[in-house]
């Protein structure tokens, strides 16, 4: 007898067309960038507190660069999030209901997520202008606040296209011919 092959892990690019495959590539490449910040901060953290700690020399304004960081890297996660289907989902309420219902409302959702996203990065740049426009900088580093601001753009806009890619991905399937129940 003939043992069937191990399962293999589906790989999330093949659900996609070109499009999607080249949105998923990019919001995989800003995820990844988002995570190594985070490990560049973690290892700053380390050293300013041991440095603190032990030889009473911290690392200058620590603190501004872990909050202008953090916020640019943590909106690099997610438009990846959401492509591979990793968002919090509460099915409890439609478990019951057909798969193409399910797509519906999941496209509906994937609308919203796309409205919202667009509309973030919209706001987050006119207010990354305004700062910029008034010249802010950080307290003790100098450094302008608008540029860490604006970071944050690429990641919010990068999930307004991921929410509207796959509210079209849905609503195709939710369109299919057959059985709606």
């Amino acid at each position: 007898m003939h043992e069937p092959p191990p399962p293999q892990a589906e790989d999330p690019g093949s659900r996609f067309g070109p499009g999607g495959r080249v949105l998923l590539a990019a919001s995989k490449f800003l995820a990844i960038a988002g995570g190594l910040v985070f490990v560049g901060l973690v290892i700053m953290s380390i050293v300013s507190i041991t440095g603190r700690k032990l030889f009473a020399w911290p690392v200058p304004g620590d603190v501004e660069v872990l909050q202008m960081c953090a916020a640019a890297a943590s909106a690099c996660f997610f438009a990846y999030c959401h492509m591979i289907n990793g968002d919090v989902k509460v099915d409890f309420f439609t478990h019951h209901l057909s798969p193409r219902k399910v797509a519906a409302m999941d496209a509906f959702g994937s609308l919203l997520l796309g409205l919202f996203g667009a509309l973030i990065a919209w706001r987050t740049a006119a207010g990354a202008m305004v700062v910029r426009e008034y010249s802010e900088t950080s307290a003790i580093l100098g450094w302008p606040v608008w540029i860490a601001q604006s970071l944050m753009v690429p990641g919010f806009a990068l999930l307004g296209a991921a929410g509207f890619y796959t509210a079209v991905r849905h609503l195709r399937i939710a369109m299919r011919p057959g059985p709606a129940r």
